[in-house]
């Protein structure tokens, strides 16, 4: 390890530290500032800590090495990302926030669904929860790997180690400051790697005559732009757009939305956080296109495409630039491990632990039980990262795909429809998980392979779980007249503070 890239990284994890120690001492007295930062989180931190922990290290090494495999299909993940996003903001975000509110103040996603139907602690808070710890070990898992790489083989440490650095710096400072910690820490990873997306495929590309050039040298690796628009299957564009589903289900993100100040500064956030999503897709597939013409023309070996990002910053760099576009993937890779591991610390915390438990917690106690819960999280998620043969796209693949399934067809009708029963909604979110996970993991076609090899899992998933609200809703009985006034009540206000 060079001293001048240890001095960026040692700057970059100081300053996540103190940002933690900052939080500790603003936000932690209560269960709620300790989860949601108390409500009050600005549009522009929400904008940011939106797109940061969305986005994470398979930004910066998953998308530009997806490039080499999928070729130019990778565009149109980049543009299925950036419509859920924006429809996200548009038909989520500001109900969400609402009614979470109306929904006796509900702090975690599952007690929201509790809430919506007049039932607390419920079956239904718990099988949310079960899937969020689930998916999130998963998730934060991908994460981590992305962390081991980058220290491998950027330093030449050990894989396990980088792990457990990552981890360890991550762990201190989510517990300390909770989600007011996370969101801090969020906006400033957000700015460092938006630069960081700007700079190195523009530099990359100065070693280059022309766009044609380089278009010319990626066509030794990967087809043409016009070949994969004519080879391109319809399943296989269907599967790419498919990653915009994802969005609604997602509960590291879709919290931002009910930690955010007012309802009246969503569209601010949108436009914020939009923007930087905008830039920092297109940045990070250029990486991966400028990465591909690269290789081609300068004959370098390259053993893991999801590392074209880290060679950049290695060879057309100084040292000191390098350290900072190493700490712009750590920020992609911490920022998103701390809003998962903080959602699934709330979930054990307020809806496995809240909901088992015969006697209520003070809230000092509840905090340092989420404290607990978020230590635990990441020690699992470690072990699970320690296979250095995981791919970061993959692992987050199929999260995201278990997320969108169970959750985001519940989310957008618990928020849209008054119809929909107790019933209804448990069977969803059972249907899309079970789904997602057959689908990727059952060996089931005859040549051993996934159902995922024919479409992306996130689409049967969807379909399914919302085909079983609608039917179980419809065959049980209606909601008490209660939830729907409560409902009824929330559209009303969502309409006039718009």
């Amino acid at each position: 390890m060079s001293f001048e890239k240890a001095i960026a990284l040692a700057i970059y994890f100081a300053a996540m530290l103190l940002i933690g120690l900052f939080a500790y001492r603003r936000s932690t007295s209560d269960l709620s500032e300790y989860m949601l930062g108390g409500r009050k989180v600005s549009p522009q931190v929400t904008a940011l800590s939106a797109g940061a922990s969305d986005m994470s290290g398979w930004m910066l090494m998953g998308l530009p090495g997806a490039m080499f495999v999928m070729g130019f299909e990778t565009i149109w993940i980049a543009l299925g990302l950036l419509f859920g996003a924006w429809a996200n903001y548009q038909l989520v975000a500001p109900r969400l926030r609402v009614y979470t509110k109306a929904a006796n103040d509900a702090l975690t996603l599952p007690q929201f669904f509790g809430e919506r139907f007049g039932k607390e602690r419920s079956l239904l808070q718990i099988t949310s929860a079960i899937v969020i710890i689930l998916f999130f070990t998963l998730y934060t898992s991908a994460g981590l790997v992305a962390g081991g790489k980058l220290f491998q083989s950027t330093f030449g440490l050990d894989y396990s180690f980088g792990v457990i650095l990552t981890a360890a710096v991550v762990v201190v400072y989510t517990l300390l400051g909770g989600f007011l910690a996370v969101s801090l820490t969020d906006f400033v990873q957000g700015c460092i790697m938006f630069a960081a997306l700007i700079v190195v495929p523009l530099v990359a590309y100065q070693y280059f005559n022309s766009g044609e050039e380089l278009l010319r040298q990626s066509a030794t690796v990967i087809p043409t732009f016009s070949h994969m628009l004519s080879d391109m299957t319809t399943l296989g564009l269907i599967s790419s757009l498919a990653w915009g589903l994802g969005y609604f289900g997602q509960p590291h993100i879709i919290v931002r939305f009910m930690a955010i100040r007012s309802v009246a500064d969503i569209p601010m956030a949108r436009n914020i956080g939009l923007g930087w999503m905008t830039v920092t897709v297109v940045g990070a597939v250029a990486t991966g296109l400028v990465g591909v013409a690269y290789v081609s023309k300068y004959q370098l070996a390259l053993n893991d495409p999801e590392t074209i990002f880290i060679l950049f910053s290695e060879i057309l760099f100084n040292p000191y630039i390098s350290g900072f576009l190493m700490a712009a993937i750590l920020a992609a890779i911490m920022s998103t491990i701390s809003s998962q591991l903080l959602v699934s610390s709330s979930s054990l915390t307020e809806d496995l632990f809240g909901a088992l438990m015969h006697r209520a917690l003070t809230q000092q106690q509840a905090v340092n039980l989420g404290r607990v819960c978020v230590a635990a999280v990441a020690l699992v998620a470690s072990m699970l990262a320690l296979d250095s043969n995981n791919s970061v796209l993959g692992l987050v693949s199929n999260a995201w795909a278990g997320f969108g399934a169970a959750f985001g067809p519940l989310v957008l009708l618990a928020l849209f429809w008054h119809r929909m029963t107790y019933a209804g909604a448990i069977a969803g979110i059972i249907t899309g998980a079970v789904t997602v996970l057959v689908w990727s993991h059952l060996p089931l076609l005859a040549d051993g392979q996934t159902l995922s090899s024919l479409i992306y899992e996130i689409i049967p998933g969807f379909v399914l779980a919302t085909a079983a609200i609608f039917s179980v809703s419809l065959l049980t009985r209606s909601p008490e007249s209660q939830v729907i006034h409560t409902f009824k009540l929330v559209q009303q206000t969502v309409a006039v503070s718009r």
